[in-house]
């Protein structure tokens, strides 16, 4: 049963964050041989929804 959630966790903190990077990386690399599109946009989104590259950074100070 452990196992299941350590997996899981993995999943999460590994797997996701790799998937959103890679969207993001296509969707730049579309943009820049064709040109803004409604999938490179799709890509960015998506990427977006899972991890926000703009995020707020609290200061603890």
């Amino acid at each position: 049963m452990i196992q299941k959630r350590i997996a899981q966790w993995a999943v999460m903190a590994v797997a996701v964050p790799l998937a959103a990077a890679g969207a993001r990386r296509l969707s730049h690399t579309l943009e820049a041989r064709r040109g803004p599109s409604g999938v490179s946009r799709l890509l960015t989104k998506g990427a977006d929804l899972v991890r926000p590259q703009k995020a707020k950074r609290r200061r603890f100070f």
